[in-house]
């Protein structure tokens, strides 16, 4: 299984579609997680995910605007509310801080997912039920099954599907015979067992002093207001490319270690316990921290694209 994303380019009335059908799940998780809510609350009664899912044609009679939201789409985001629940009793029972699984509020769901049907790709245009044929840059092939997809929109506005493609097994990379170990830092991202080290990018730090400026003249704006809504533009902005250079830094150190090296070890790196640990004393050094999070997307990244066990 192999996920690929591409860049999606709909018309101003299938934007118009997509928020529709965003709010409408929206709506369909909040109203999930209150039937379950309450009949906990008030009965001592566990509602599944199959009970929960039956209710599906009785909030369509209620609410008729849920028939434009194609059926598996409902499906998908009652399984989220249930995987929330999942979540938390395993966190329970782990005795761990348990988190309960929260209400949705406006713009707070960002993503739809189809699996199975619904959708349909066709060289640069992917037909998508009840939004039609959306544009879609293809900046690379893929061969494979599309198993689902999900769609999804960024802060900044931007709209974006990822595939999942059941591929061929590939031939593992050539054996190179070198094995190595690695700690992960704050002064430098990498040091390799035998000296070598990758030093910290710090995106962060790099742009704060933009994003200050930019959160400043967020805050002052008025409510409501257009320049509110160019400045708080302006800030997911900033946000974006930071997220973006970080991801495009990981793929790349984590491409080149599976290619040279046969055997990698690597310790992890507690950035929440490191950042209370220093709160409100080092601000710089949280920022730091912060920056080094990179580490532990980079250890999960590196998991998933390694093909040596």
């Amino acid at each position: 299984m192999k996920v690929f994303r591409y860049r999606l380019y709909p018309t101003k009335e299938q934007k118009k579609n997509l928020n529709r059908t965003l709010e409408l799940c929206r709506w369909t998780f909040n109203e999930t997680l209150a039937l379950r809510k309450n009949a906990w609350e008030s009965e001592q009664k566990n509602i599944n995910y199959y009970d929960s899912k039956k209710m599906i044609p009785v909030w369509k009679k209620e609410k008729p605007e849920l028939k434009t939201v194609h059926s598996q789409v409902l499906q998908e985001v009652i399984k989220r509310v249930d995987l929330a629940f999942q979540a938390f009793f395993r966190r329970v029972k782990a005795g761990e801080t348990p988190g309960y699984p929260r209400f949705k509020g406006y713009g707070r769901y960002d993503s739809i997912t189809y699996t199975q049907s619904g959708f349909e790709l066709n060289s640069n245009k992917l037909w998508i039920s009840k939004i039609g044929d959306v544009k879609i840059k293809l900046h690379r092939s893929f061969d494979g099954e599309i198993q689902r997809l999900n769609i999804r929109k960024m802060p900044t506005g931007k709209w974006f599907v990822s595939f999942l493609i059941k591929t061929e097994s590939e031939s593992l990379f050539p054996k190179t015979g070198l094995s190595v170990g690695i700690d992960v830092g704050i002064s430098s991202f990498l040091t390799f067992s035998d000296g070598q080290q990758i030093q910290n990018p710090r995106f962060f730090v790099t742009d704060e002093k933009k994003l200050v400026k930019a959160q400043r003249k967020l805050s002052k704006a008025e409510k409501g207001t257009i320049a509110r809504k160019k400045a708080l533009k302006i800030v997911q902005h900033l946000h974006e490319r930071i997220s973006n250079k970080r991801e495009d830094f990981i793929q790349k150190i984590s491409l080149n270690l599976v290619k040279d090296y046969d055997l990698i070890t690597f310790e992890d790196l507690n950035v929440k316990g490191m950042i209370q640990s220093h709160n409100l004393v080092h601000r710089f050094l949280n920022n730091s921290i912060l920056d080094c999070d990179s580490t532990r997307h980079f250890i999960h990244f590196f998991h998933f694209i390694s093909p040596r066990k």
